[in-house]
């Protein structure tokens, strides 16, 4: 056989290996390229004021309602004790107008209450006994007269003197003077409230647990409603964000799992796909491959389980793979 025969058939035979081997090999793995980012929790006052003190410094960990920052407090703390006594104030003047007359008032209003009765009572004798002797001559029909005259201004008098008890006893005020009163006395309760609210907004706790990532004013600063004096990252926070080309894009759906693979985590790493973007861009804001070229991808957010998104850290890279079936 010659050697051309020879080469003849090595050549075939390459062939059908290589043809075999291209038939049987495994598709390429499909990873996405992407990078760990995080909500941040920026705490602020919740009204303007000069900031006294900083509890926590960058890197700490802290609890839900650790102490952050304090501002000064003066205005406010003179403020609820203003509205303290204002609410004193106007309770005692509802006590006031529901109670009635003083007790040495009450007790003279009886006393001539109980005169006047008597003296009903001793012109009501004297009117019978004038009534009883006027037909018998013994007494005139004038003298009579008067009789009834002063049973009757004895019997009014009694009954002014009763109302006036009566007055006496009764609240100060009219009733739409106590309803106003106690408006009065529901407002103070309201501006309490608020003063010891705002009292209370010049001490500032941490909203939820996590890590100090940065602290952004220093007691001496005056700071603006809302601005930010501490930036916290609670562990759930984490999330990865990460790009896919557009063959693959219609293949992902809100909640599908991901698998995610980076320089020593765990193997168990993965997440849950929360945000897919509805608008296409031609390169990602970040490139971690050098082998990535610009191209028609959009960006991907997952979020990972409460117990593994402590082990990821911000702008960390980030392999994501499929966990499904994929198009490349």
């Amino acid at each position: 056989m010659t050697r051309r025969v020879w080469l003849a058939i090595v050549l075939l035979l390459a062939a059908a290996g290589g043809m075999w081997w291209w038939s049987a090999r495994r598709p390429p793995v499909i990873v996405w390229q992407g990078y760990a980012e995080a909500d941040f929790v920026k705490v602020g006052p919740t009204q303007p004021g000069l900031l006294t003190a900083v509890f926590v410094a960058r890197g700490d960990a802290v609890a839900a309602g650790a102490p952050l920052f304090t501002q000064d407090d003066a205005a406010d703390l003179a403020a609820r004790d203003q509205a303290a006594q204002m609410l004193v104030q106007a309770e005692k003047q509802l006590a006031n107008l529901q109670e009635g007359g003083k007790p040495t008032e009450i007790e003279q209003a009886e006393a001539n209450l109980a005169d006047a009765s008597a003296t009903l009572v001793r012109t009501a004798a004297d009117l019978r006994r004038g009534e009883i002797l006027l037909p018998k001559g013994d007494a005139t029909k004038q003298s009579v007269d008067q009789l009834r005259a002063d049973y009757l201004s004895a019997q009014a008098k009694v009954e002014a003197l009763r109302a006036a008890l009566a007055q006496s006893r009764a609240p100060l005020g009219r009733d739409r003077e106590v309803e106003a009163q106690r408006a009065a006395v529901k407002a103070a309760h309201a501006a309490l409230d608020m003063a010891e609210w705002r009292l209370g907004q010049r001490s500032v706790a941490a909203p939820a647990g996590g890590q100090v990532a940065d602290v952004l004013a220093r007691p001496g600063e005056t700071m603006a409603a809302g601005a930010p004096v501490v930036s916290l990252l609670p562990p759930g926070n984490i999330f990865v964000r990460f790009f896919v080309p557009e063959a693959a894009f219609s293949t992902l759906h809100l909640g599908d799992p991901v698998a995610l693979a980076c320089d020593g985590c765990p193997a168990d790493l993965s997440a849950t796909i929360s945000f897919i973007s509805p608008r296409a861009e031609y390169t990602p804001p970040l490139i971690y491959s050098e082998s990535s070229k610009a191209k028609l991808v959009f960006l991907v957010e997952a979020r990972l389980r409460p117990g593994q998104a402590v082990r990821l850290n911000p702008g960390q890279p980030i392999e994501v793979l499929p966990t499904g079936p994929h198009i490349p």
